[in-house]
């Protein structure tokens, strides 16, 4: 509040008496007396120096003589006991400044919220570290649990002290102590139940308020509440675990890993619940209050704090608005989500003169998380359109289902649980990268699913050749293992109806035709030769059958419905031909390659891969 004026001397190095003692007879000892323990704690603040002040932070009086100069100046005010434009009357002015401002500091020092029934509830505790708190466990080992709320990173043993990464990782049943003692923080009868206000600051909130009403310093004290300290709030808010001041510095998380952005943005989402929660509780608590003259403060003071915390998870928030990653597009859209979700309980708490400045900025906090999903949206498109994804080129094609098919359908289904989000999001812009149709998660989907199968196709024709009936026949395996894939999950992500479906099963049984057809057939039409012996008739089959057999024994299938319905149409096609054959020719019976039932076994037995094969080998 700036230097405080001091009295000038007159000519010849003289004060000037005339303003020692002023009309009304004030003694210049009584100003002395007044001014110097102010003047003192004013030196020893501004040159950095610990100075004592008023109350300690249980708000116990500590400096009786302070506090009586702070009142002796307001009084000299009020009584205007000096003339204006009198040395006296600036002298006194600039003492009124500096009063003013040991009341404000001494607000800023009174501890009003306490955190230490949380600790003893919970069995945690809080450490400061710079301007956050880092949390662990109070009992040590698993016994304590971590109000860090942090996810699995990596394994190892449980410490004194642990965190409840630690905890989670150590696999000894401290998950579900963390997860239980998130429910209990945010039921909002935990918070009901502790008593978050000092009783004893209350009187010293009356005492400092009553003081700066006194001294019409009341705008000043009001932007003192800007940084109040809430020591309650800032250890909830100590869960995200940042090293920089989010009050004043902007903040990107572009760069850092998924496996990272998902332990903050689980941290972020955790913390939004608390704060939402813990604000509700402590605006009813504060106004159940009687703080005599601070009472007119209540509504300001309270906001203040409110307004700085949501501003400390918006400030967080908004550093994922710059985020262009596919992968990371799932966290995103939670926290659009769970600030969408807090938004109304938050905005409550706010009258409605101040409810404008933080709408506003939770609007475009959210309009920015929204055009970030909307990028990431765009990205994951082109990534399946272009098939651009680092396992295509290394894994080939073959006849399972392919990485693509994998990570398309796994997007899926982690956007399925989001569809009401996604579908908002998709309708108020398009995605880049994405045509005009992707305007809901359903349209999304069938783009997805859409430019995957062209992919497949492309990837799987680049290695076919049209004389090698084998290549085809892995060509519609391929094709069929990867449609029954995309067709189960995306009937069990329940975003793209029956007619969908059905026209899913429809192409897979197409492609397995096709396969039974490719693989199968030639061998069948060996008994078809017409005008041949049967003995020769049955030894052609039985070579074609041992091609064919050969290259088709590796081949696993792992869907079981699409193993058991390629089994089947193989062993109408061939064994029923085989069978109708040696009725008809029943002197070959003894002097055939394969019995009726050996083709049968072996037709039963494909599709399990290289371990079956190794296990019917002689």
């Amino acid at each position: 509040m700036g230097r405080p004026p001091v009295e000038r001397e007159g000519s010849g190095g003289h004060r000037d008496r005339g303003h020692i003692q002023n009309a009304r007879g004030v003694p210049a000892c009584r100003r002395r007396a007044s001014h110097t323990p102010i003047h003192g704690w004013y030196r020893a603040r501004s040159s950095g120096a610990d100075s004592t002040g008023i109350w300690d932070s249980d708000a116990t009086c500590t400096n009786e003589s302070l506090l009586s100069a702070v009142d002796e100046i307001l009084l000299l005010a009020e009584i205007r006991a000096f003339p204006m434009a009198s040395h006296a009357r600036r002298t006194m002015e600039g003492a009124l400044v500096v009063a003013t401002s040991c009341l404000v500091e001494e607000f800023r020092r009174v501890r009003v919220w306490d955190a230490s029934q949380m600790e003893v509830r919970l069995g945690v505790r809080f450490a400061a570290v710079g301007k956050l708190f880092s949390v662990t466990s109070a009992a040590g080992g698993s016994g304590g649990v971590s109000m860090s709320l942090a996810f699995p990173t990596t394994t190892g043993s449980i410490s004194t002290g642990s965190t409840i990464d630690e905890m989670y990782a150590s696999g000894d049943g401290s998950q579900s102590t963390a997860a239980d003692a998130l429910t209990v923080v945010l039921d909002g009868e935990f918070f009901d139940e502790l008593d978050l206000i000092c009783p004893a600051s209350l009187s010293v909130l009356h005492q400092i308020a009553l003081r700066v009403i006194r001294a019409g310093f009341t705008k000043e004290f009001l932007q003192a509440f800007t940084n109040a300290p809430c020591d309650v709030m800032d250890r909830f808010l100590s869960m995200l675990r940042l090293e920089c001041a989010l009050e004043t510095e902007q903040i990107s998380f572009e760069d850092t890993e998924w496996w990272t952005t998902e332990d903050m943005i689980k941290r972020w989402i955790s913390t939004t619940k608390l704060v939402a929660k813990l604000l509700a509780i402590m605006q009813r608590q504060l106004d159940a209050q009687r703080c005599g003259a601070f009472d007119m403060f209540k509504d300001d003071y309270f906001m203040a704090i409110a307004k700085r915390s949501i501003f400390v998870l918006l400030r967080f928030a908004n550093g994922f608005t710059t985020t262009e990653s596919q992968d990371k597009l799932v966290y995103v859209l939670e926290m659009y989500e769970a600030l969408s979700d807090a938004t109304p309980r938050l905005l409550l708490l706010f009258t409605a003169q101040r409810v404008g400045i933080v709408s506003r900025q939770v609007e475009v906090v959210l309009a920015k998380l929204a055009r970030a999903v909307r990028v990431m949206v765009g990205g994951l498109v082109t990534r399946i359109r272009t098939a651009d994804f680092p396992q295509c080129a290394a894994r080939g094609v073959g006849v399972g289902v392919h990485p693509l098919t994998r990570y398309a359908m796994n997007c899926v289904e982690l956007l399925s649980p989001h569809r009401a989000a996604l579908d908002l999001i998709l309708s108020n812009g398009v995605a880049a990268g994405a045509d005009e149709s992707v305007n809901s998660l359903g349209s999304l989907v069938a783009v997805l699913v859409e430019s995957l199968e062209r992919n497949l196709e492309e990837m799987s024709l680049a290695v076919l050749t049209d004389d090698d009936d084998a290549a085809v026949a892995s060509w519609h395996l391929f094709l069929a293992t990867n449609a029954i894939f995309v067709a189960r999950r995306g009937v069990e992500s329940s975003l793209l109806g029956d007619e969908w479906a059905a026209r899913r099963e429809g192409l897979v049984a197409r492609h397995m035709a096709s396969y039974v057809e490719a693989c199968w057939a030639a061998v069948v039409a060996c008994l078809e030769t017409a005008g041949r012996k049967p003995a020769k008739v049955v030894a052609k089959f039985g070579a074609a059958f041992d091609e064919a057999y050969g290259s088709q024994v590796r081949v696993e299938v792992a869907d079981p419905a699409l193993r058991d319905a390629l089994r089947k149409a193989a062993l109408e096609m061939v064994v029923t031909g085989y069978r109708v054959y040696l009725q008809k020719h029943p002197e070959l019976v003894r002097n055939v390659s394969y019995t009726e039932g050996e083709v049968e076994q072996l037709l039963s037995e494909l599709f399990e891969g290289e371990a079956a094969e190794r296990c019917n080998r002689p």
